[in-house]
């Protein structure tokens, strides 16, 4: 299911790293939104690609834009993730994959999460989708290009 062209879910409800319900509808929609799904707190490659969002997080802020990252782990996890790598936007924890069914994030061969990132303009509609479970800094960068293509 491709959600190019299409509104952005905007009806979910996430607990963030500080425990707290964060709706995607109350940015999605108004402003430009970057979500990124990503496998598992701690590991090599979600490491790196978080901090890539981390390192362009200047590009993304002064654009007005949202940058929020989505993996299943727990919001405990989530903050010391954050805390450890100095991550200045929101991780928001799906541990039944709501979000990820509703963005149409399939897992790699089968059992590996997705790392999938939504480029959303500011009406809510998915501009872009970039899918690469090795590209780690490609899924930033390719932020950073939509953003500033469309702030």
């Amino acid at each position: 299911m491709s959600l190019i062209n299409k509104p952005a879910p905007t009806d979910l409800t996430l607990k963030n790293q500080d425990g707290e319900d964060v709706c995607l509808g109350d940015f999605v929609g108004k402003k430009p939104t970057i979500v990124f799904f990503y496998p598992k707190d701690e590991t090599y490659g979600c490491t790196k690609e978080a901090c890539s969002f981390r390192d362009s997080h200047s590009v993304f802020s002064e654009a007005g834009a949202i940058v929020v990252g989505i993996s299943a782990d727990s919001p405990e996890s989530h903050k010391r993730f954050a805390e450890n790598q100095n991550l200045p936007y929101q991780l928001l924890s799906d541990p039944n994959g709501e979000a990820k069914k509703a963005f149409g994030v399939s897992d790699t061969f089968g059992f590996l999460p997705g790392r999938v990132t939504y480029l959303i303009n500011r009406e809510g509609i998915v501009q872009d989708v970039f899918s690469s479970q090795l590209d780690f800094k490609g899924h930033a960068k390719k932020a950073v290009e939509f953003i500033k293509s469309h702030a």
